[in-house]
């Protein structure tokens, strides 16, 4: 059964940065494309990055050039750091296991954590 677990949320004005991590069990990590999703209150999730199992990446317009995914197989974890923080950028933040392009990504475990809230003050 696949477990993800997300922390290092947390409460930062904005242009401040903040480094979210996922640790991954009960899949095989290393051959799995991970990505980042977020929700903020009133709207549906939404796909803010994805890291390939070879390491190329994937960003929403929304976030390309202040966010950055990256993985560490060894610690079956995936990172997202965070800079140039706004307020629009505040939700819960989760990670899965992605299969797809950049057409189309879908997360493959029903199984989402608790994610981790992004507050990001004005």
């Amino acid at each position: 059964q696949v477990q993800l677990v997300e922390s290092g949320g947390g409460l930062v004005q904005a242009g401040g940065s903040l480094r979210l991590s996922c640790i991954a069990s009960g899949v095989i990590f290393r051959l799995n494309a991970m990505g980042w999703y977020r929700q903020a209150p009133g709207k549906q999730r939404e796909l803010v990055a994805v890291i390939r199992s070879g390491g190329s990446t994937w960003y929403a317009d929304s976030v390309k050039g202040r966010f950055t995914i990256s993985r560490d197989n060894a610690k079956n974890t995936v990172y997202l750091q965070m800079n140039s923080l706004r307020p629009e950028d505040t939700a819960v933040y989760y990670c899965n296991i992605v299969i797809g392009s950049a057409l189309q990504w879908i997360p493959q475990s029903d199984s989402w954590g608790q994610g981790t809230q992004v507050t990001v003050s004005s």
